[in-house]
Formats: C-alpha cells, structure tokens, sequence
C-alpha cells in the first residue's frame, strides 16, 4: 500500500517537500500539515533526496528528447534561492 501512494506524488513534488524539510525551518509536523503529507513519508523522501543529491554532480546527462539536466537543475537552484531571498 505504501508503494502505490509513493507513485501518486510528482517527483517535482517530492523533492519540493524534502527540500523543505533540509531547510529545517518547520517541524516534520507542520510540514506534514501543510502539504497533506504524512511526516514518515516525508522523512522518507528527505533520505532519498539526500542518498541521492551525489547525481546531480555526475557527468552531465541528456535525456532522450534532449532535454539537459544540469541546466535544469542549475534552474532550480538559482529558483530556490531566489524564493529564500524573497
């Protein structure tokens, strides 16, 4: 059952909540609350991301449909500290 709630979230989503839960600026529970998310759930996808956060300093990637990671995560980057500075 866990499983096929995990697959109902975006990966963007997920991410988005784990990076908030990085930043430590609110609770598992506050979290939890403000983005309907079960806080295990949370804590589950802020061990990912951090397991995973080494791949996007690998060798730069292209999708199939050409499509660059590296700048899109370059993107996001400059994104959340543009957020963090307003």
């Amino acid at each position: 059952c866990g499983n096929v709630l995990q697959n109902v979230f975006s990966a963007g989503f997920k991410a988005k909540v784990a990076i908030e839960a990085l930043k430590e600026r609110e609770s598992l529970a506050e979290l939890s609350k403000r983005f309907e998310v079960h806080s295990h759930m949370i804590s589950k996808w802020k061990q990912e991301f951090i397991e995973h956060s080494s791949e996007v300093f690998e060798k730069k990637k292209e999708v199939e449909d050409g499509v660059d990671l590296e700048k899109l995560y370059t993107k996001i980057g400059e994104l959340e500290m543009e957020n963090d500075f307003f």
